[in-house]
Parts: C-alpha cells; sequence; structure tokens
C-alpha cells in the first residue's frame, strides 16, 4: 500500500516549494531509491500544467555523478566536463527539485582529494548558476530527502522511525502543511525584520568567541521554498568583517567525510589557523579548495524545535533549533553576499546553553532563543 504521506509531501514540493506553474520546466533529481517519491512528484507536476524532466541516478549516486564510479574513472578531461544536460537545466529551466536518496553516503568516503577537488570547481559553475538565478526568482530550486536505509544507519534509527522523523520535520501530517510553513514564515519575520539597517553581530559562549558584521546585508526568512524541511533565518556576513574563534560541536559532514571537532580561528575575515579531532587533513584540504574558500558565505540562526536530534545530514542538522552554522565559500546573492566559491559548507554550533548573539550591542539570542523586543 503506497504510504499517504509521500503524496503530501510531493504536494508540498509541487505547490509550496515549487510553486509550479503551467509550463514550468522542473528538473527532478534522485537515485531508483527516491522512486515513490519522484512518480508523485511526476505526477503532480503534470496536474499543475508543468513540465517534469527526471534525471534519475543509480543508488548511491549524489547529484551529477556516479559518485564513486565517476571519480574513481573519470580522467582530467571527463572531470573537467560541465554535464551538458545539468547546464542547460539549470540556466534555462524554470525550476529544479533535488532528491537526496542516497542508499550508501559513504560511496565517496575514499576518494581521491585532487579529482574530487577538480569535480567540485566544475560543478560550482553549475551552482553558481542556481544561486544567480535563485536570487532573482528565475529559477524556483527546492532540495529534500527521501528515507533511506542509508541516512537511517547514519541517524542511528530504524529505517521506520528514521521516515517518522523525516516526514514529522516536514509537518507532513499536519491536516494543512502548506499553511504551518506559511506560519513558519509568519513567526520568522519579526527576527528577519529585527536585523533590517544592523551592523556588528558579537557571538558568545563556550563554544564561540566572534565578532561580524551584517552591514548593508539582508536576513532572509527561509520557510520551505529553497529547503524541505526548513526553519532558519540566514545571511552573509561582509567577507573581511569576521574576527574570534569558534569550535563547531557537532560533526561537519562534506563530501561523504565527516570532520569531528572543527575549531577555526578568523582574522579579517579569512580562516587563518583550522584545527579538528578527526580528519583536519581533510579539512584543510577542503579549505585551499579556491581564493576564496577560507571565507564565509553564509551565516543562519536554527529554528526547528521538531528537529533536536543530529543525524549526520546538513539538510537537517542545520536547522536544528537554538543553534546557529556558517558555511565557508560561496555566499547566496540575495543576503548581499560576494563571496565567490566552489564550495558551500556548512558548519554548526550549539547555542541553548550558557550562549548569547548581540547586535549593535542589544541582546537578540540567549541560550537558543530570540530575546529581543519586537
Amino acid at each position: 500500500m503506497a504510504d499517504i504521506r509521500v503524496s503530501k509531501y510531493a504536494k508540498i514540493l509541487v505547490e509550496h516549494s515549487a510553486r509550479v506553474q503551467p509550463g514550468d520546466r522542473i528538473l527532478l533529481e534522485g537515485t531508483t531509491a527516491a522512486e515513490p517519491l519522484l512518480r508523485e512528484l511526476y505526477v503532480q507536476i503534470l496536474e499543475k500544467g508543468g513540465q517534469p524532466h527526471l534525471m534519475m541516478g543509480l543508488p548511491g549516486a549524489t547529484p551529477f555523478c556516479q559518485d564513486d564510479l565517476y571519480l574513481t574513472y573519470a580522467n582530467d578531461a571527463q572531470l573537467d566536463f560541465v554535464p551538458t544536460f545539468y547546464k542547460l537545466a539549470y540556466e534555462q529551466f524554470e525550476g529544479r527539485i533535488r532528491i537526496h536518496s542516497a542508499t550508501n553516503t559513504k560511496s565517496a568516503s575514499n576518494a581521491d582529494l585532487s579529482k574530487l577537488a577538480r569535480y567540485t570547481r566544475v560543478m560550482g559553475t553549475i551552482t553558481e548558476s542556481q544561486f544567480q538565478r535563485g536570487a532573482t526568482g528565475e529559477f524556483k530550486w527546492c532540495t529534500t530527502l527521501f528515507p533511506t536505509e542509508a541516512y537511517a544507519q547514519d541517524a542511528g534509527m530504524s529505517l521506520r522511525d528514521y521516515e517518522d522523523f523525516v516526514f514529522g520535520a516536514a509537518h507532513v501530517n499536519e491536516d494543512d502543511p502548506i499553511a504551518f510553513w506559511n506560519s513558519v514564515k509568519t513567526k520568522q519575520q519579526s527576527a528577519a525584520d529585527f536585523m533590517k539597517g544592523k551592523d556588528q553581530v558579537v557571538l558568545r559562549g563556550p563554544n564561540v568567541d566572534l565578532a561580524l558584521s551584517v552591514k548593508g546585508r539582508a536576513f532572509m526568512n527561509s520557510y520551505g521554498t529553497h529547503n524541505m524541511p526548513d526553519g532558519e533565518i540566514y545571511t552573509g556576513p561582509v567577507e573581511d568583517s569576521v574576527n574570534g574563534w569558534v569550535k563547531f560541536t557537532y560533526p561537519a559532514n562534506y563530501g561523504g567525510t565527516s570532520v569531528e571537532g572543527a575549531e577555526l580561528t578568523f582574522s579579517n575575515g579569512k580562516v587563518v589557523k583550522a584545527d579538528a579531532d578527526k580528519n583536519l587533513d581533510y579539512l584543510l584540504r577542503v579549505l585551499d579548495s579556491d581564493e576564496r574558500s577560507r571565507y564565509l558565505g553564509e551565516f543562519a540562526i536554527g529554528t526547528n524545535f521538531d528537529i533536536q536530534k543530529f543525524t549526520g545530514n546538513i539538510l537537517f542538522d542545520e536547522k536544528i533549533g537554538g543553534s546557529f552554522h556558517m558555511a565557508l565559500g560561496n555566499g547566496y546573492p540575495e543576503t548581499g553576499s560576494k563571496n565567490k566559491s566552489a564550495i558551500h559548507w556548512d558548519m554548526i554550533c550549539d547555542m541553548r546553553v550558557d550562549s548569547e548573539i548581540l547586535v549593535d550591542g542589544e541582546l537578540f539570542y540567549k541560550n537558543g532563543q530570540f530575546v529581543f523586543e519586537r
């Protein structure tokens, strides 16, 4: 029997996230493991008058390539090749829905790092199209996840429990899930509005002593249009303004590798010192991906208190209520960020104990909660 939650999930993605209109060309990215959701999306996009284009990968694949197969067998010329159909879709289509649905999340963990870096730089040109066209509203992109055994294992859950976790975080079980996500927009807007015209942000706590500027930058309200599930406000800090240090309290996962205990020290925006309890060499290699990968492209506060368990998947973990995260590398143009890089690596820090955020000297956030005067 089909899971009614999959149909409701597809409805959220089609009507709320991708906002499909007649004639919209929508790229559907996923693996064969996500077939139930891909089928529902395909049908519902057609019912809305859209034009679904299905790009299905093998189990274990990530967007753009067959993961370990590509990184093992591709030569330099192939690694430098920009995939034709993805390039066309990201530059011309009206939207895309990406469904992470790997059956082996560690398939690229032993990849040649030089090949991975080369591949990442090339794929950055496609990501740049997503960011630039997404900022103007020309390209409606959304990233989500379909529960698989691999993600359940990473989260330390049974598949059934993980399915409940995923669908619960997306609020599929609500009578009207789209109304719920619009209510999230309303609740978060006051925090985003408070930041208008502000300059100095100071973060203090057991794992952070950091200052940065958001002068001239916009805080965006994230409520399920680009990610599902969602729940955050985010901006791009002034690139040369970040000073201080932070030790991220959750493992920082990127490219199939987990860096534990990552600690970064910033001077005038740049990471000048990095340490980690595990996989420091990998952290340093990614930091040196290009000339802007040591600068921040994003600063964000997670607001989804229905997500409290770290699962090893950034789509969920960065939304943990009571945390903040920062992304090294590429920034979102709609925030005013000018940082351009082939990487976008989110790292998360808990703020629920003895922690605070001051904005232009005023207490804005304390122990995981907004406390500013509305």
